[in-house]
């Protein structure tokens, strides 16, 4: 019933299911495995977010590397059930009229959480505004406002239309939503009336907000003569010292009761770009059911009776024989290689270390680091033995950078040769990154400190028994034991020397020691998989977030 939902889920994407093309990556994704955990646990909790009919795009490489985008052709109406209400939010003076689909994700127990996604194509709108949630980050910066007034000011009016009266706490995953709050002071102050200190109080005791980008350029900005022309002359604006810029990440941390990090170092770097605001640390997870592969599924199911209602439990993998993490293991691995091999030709072999590295194509994550002295890179595998290395990753179609380091690292990658293998597969999604995650040898990741908030694509290879070769950033600064759940890049150095050694010292492990290579994926699934997982965040933002 909706007068048992409490919490309010605000997020400019979220990954469901594959074939709902509403998400970019981590941050969609982590939206996802959020509400699937939530909805495992019981939180009375329900989701806003935006239709993306035309998701984010479709990527194809061009013979010469070069990243192709295409739109994402897909029916809402075959996975969403339409709703009822409408309601309507002013942009430029002119009204838009909105409407919602719900998605409901049932957990492990049959308790489901909502998902509400906002669409304004309705034939009493403007064909301008019929498009306004059609693209995922499309468009330009007027485009994206008109977008974040949807979602954060639409939003609330929806929940209201659709009844939900008993709602306590708005959490904002990121800045998108952050207009949620001009929303809640509009209805909290009266009309026509004055912002007072108090009304401003008794919005933020009821906010959480969550930042994600230690990176400056990460938080949206918008000129304040574009806010007033989309959104007029707000009262808000005024009291709440706004002035030349609308900084959506300050409008959330100006309102909110409980602010957080997505990790532990992340919160600490958030604390030095907003010194005027106490920030907290909440770590990202992953949720354990939907990224542990098949094979895993059912060794957990033998070993760990209950794994799935706690996650905690999977600590007793520690318990589960080598051999049959080897075995489980290699399923997983052949699932990847038939995959790689159908799709590139590469002639991958189950027997040779496979290294896997998957993100978003952005400079600061330096996916060429690997490729800085391929000379040694060869020299590794020809002396000690071979290598696979499997790359996947978008670049944002506006960002230009990112897609020359994309063809940048595509080129490279061709040119190395035996005994060293190469494929990238293209469009990365949920399906290829489950695949991927849990097929892999060795998860890597290079991204540049402190630039990397948290990160979860290692935490979904731990899961699956694959330990991470990684910068000491994000996440790994606290999953990371040396030697115990995988290897840390020299934090002292921190360049492509100091990954090749450490490389260097895996491959003779994998090869030299394998027996002591599985004690190390044993122990990243037990270790770093009965901790990293979203049903802790879950049970810390409950405690710390939504009390009261």
């Amino acid at each position: 019933m909706s007068e048992e939902r409490t919490v309010a889920y605000f997020t400019m994407e979220i990954a469901l299911e594959n074939a709902v093309p509403t998400y970019s990556g981590g941050l969609g994704v982590l939206a996802g495995d959020t509400v699937r955990s939530a909805s495992d646990l019981e939180v009375p909790m329900v989701v806003v977010s935006l239709l993306h009919r035309k998701g984010y795009f479709h990527q194809q490489l061009d013979p010469e590397g070069r990243q192709l985008e295409e739109p994402v052709a897909w029916s809402a109406e075959d996975y969403l059930k339409p709703c009822l209400p409408r309601v309507t939010v002013e942009i430029e003076g002119r009204p838009v009229h909105v409407r919602a689909w719900k998605f409901d994700v049932e957990g492990v127990t049959g308790y489901s959480v909502p998902v509400y996604f906002l669409d304004t194509n309705l034939e009493e709108n403007l064909e301008s505004d019929r498009t306004l949630s059609d693209r995922l980050y499309g468009g330009d910066t007027e485009y994206r406002l008109r977008q974040e007034v949807v979602l954060g000011m639409a939003g609330v009016r929806m929940l209201r239309a659709l009844g939900y009266r008993s709602l306590r706490h708005y959490h904002m995953n990121e800045g998108h939503a952050s207009l949620l709050t001009l929303e809640l002071l509009s209805e909290t102050a009266e009309p026509g009336g004055p912002i007072t200190r108090e009304h401003v109080e008794r919005v933020r005791s009821q906010c959480v907000f969550t930042t994600h980008t230690p990176v400056p350029a990460g938080h949206d900005q918008f000129p304040m003569d574009l806010a007033v022309k989309i959104l007029g002359p707000r009262r808000e604006f005024a009291a709440l010292g706004q002035d030349g810029v609308l900084n959506m990440t300050r409008l959330g941390l100006a309102l909110s009761r409980y602010v957080n990090g997505v990790a532990r170092r992340h919160g600490e770097v958030s604390r030095r770009m907003f010194p005027e605001y106490e920030i907290d640390s909440i770590t990202n997870g992953v949720h354990a059911g939907r990224w542990a592969s098949e094979p895993f599924q059912q060794l957990y199911d033998r070993y760990i009776n209950g794994w799935r209602e706690d996650n905690f439990l999977l600590r007793h993998a520690l318990a589960i024989p080598l051999d049959e993490i080897w075995k489980t293991h290699r399923r997983a691995k052949r699932v990847l290689l038939e995959q790689v091999n159908s799709e590139t030709n590469a002639g991958m072999d189950m027997d040779v270390l496979t290294i896997g590295f998957a993100r978003r194509f952005a400079p600061y994550k330096r996916a060429d680091l690997l490729f800085s002295d391929i000379a040694r890179l060869e020299r590794i595998a020809n002396e000690i033995g071979g290598l696979q290395i499997v790359y996947a990753g978008k670049a944002h179609p506006r960002d230009e950078n990112g897609k020359a380091l994309l063809q940048k690292v595509v080129m490279a990658g061709r040119s190395l040769r035996p005994p060293i293998r190469f494929a990238f597969l293209e469009n990365y999604d949920m399906a290829l990154g489950k695949v991927l995650t849990s097929g892999v040898d060795v998860w890597l990741n290079t991204p540049q400190p402190p630039l990397e908030a948290s990160g979860t694509s290692g935490m979904k290879a731990a899961l699956n028994g694959v330990p991470s070769l990684s910068v000491l950033d994000g996440w790994w600064v606290e999953g990371h034991l040396e030697g115990v759940t995988g290897w840390a890049i020299d934090p002292q150095r921190n360049d492509a020397s100091a990954l090749y050694d450490k490389l260097e010292e895996v491959v003779r492990l994998y090869y030299g020691r394998r027996e002591r290579f599985l004690e190390i994926m044993r122990s990243a699934a037990a270790l770093n998989g009965s901790y990293f997982n979203t049903q802790r965040m879950v049970q810390e933002y409950v405690i710390r977030g939504y009390r009261g």
